[in-house]
């Protein structure tokens, strides 16, 4: 036949995708061949390329497979900090969270989805607050 054979072809990019949170902790290194996923700010990061920091029984383990907001901001691992929870961070706290997700996480890791928090109200609504160009993976070109 004339008619060009058609292949399947994947995405150049892995499209991004919107995490529960029990769907994040899924990901939290514990079972071998998965994923690990770690949240910042709501943004989900693949750091599986880090698996001797984040995977089972490495240092950082205690930050994945849930939003570490509070935990990055604070340099903390202690559980009460392991949360997406900013309230009452001081302003150097708030600017080491911004700097280490830029440096570290957005420089270096994959963004694999965002976590239902930041785009939805706990009630399953939309945030009226979220605003797709503000997001770190976003750009004009790509989406129209």
């Amino acid at each position: 036949s004339a008619e060009p054979e058609l292949r399947f072809r994947p995405p150049a990019e892995t499209p991004v995708r919107l995490f529960t949170e029990p769907e994040l902790a899924r990901y939290d290194g514990h079972q071998e061949g998965q994923p690990i996923y770690l949240a910042v700010k709501g943004v989900v990061f693949d750091v599986t390329s880090g698996k001797e920091f984040y995977g089972k029984g490495a240092p950082y383990n205690a930050l994945v497979g849930k939003d570490s907001t509070r935990g990055v901001a604070k340099m903390s691992l202690d559980p009460a900090d392991l949360t997406h929870d900013t309230t009452g961070l001081t302003e150097e706290e708030l600017k080491s969270l911004d700097d280490i997700f830029n440096n570290v996480y957005k420089a270096k890791y994959p963004i694999v989805g965002y976590t239902s928090r930041r785009i939805l109200n706990e009630d399953g609504s939309p945030n009226l607050d979220f605003k797709p160009e503000d997001q770190p993976h976003f750009s004009i070109k790509d989406e129209f």
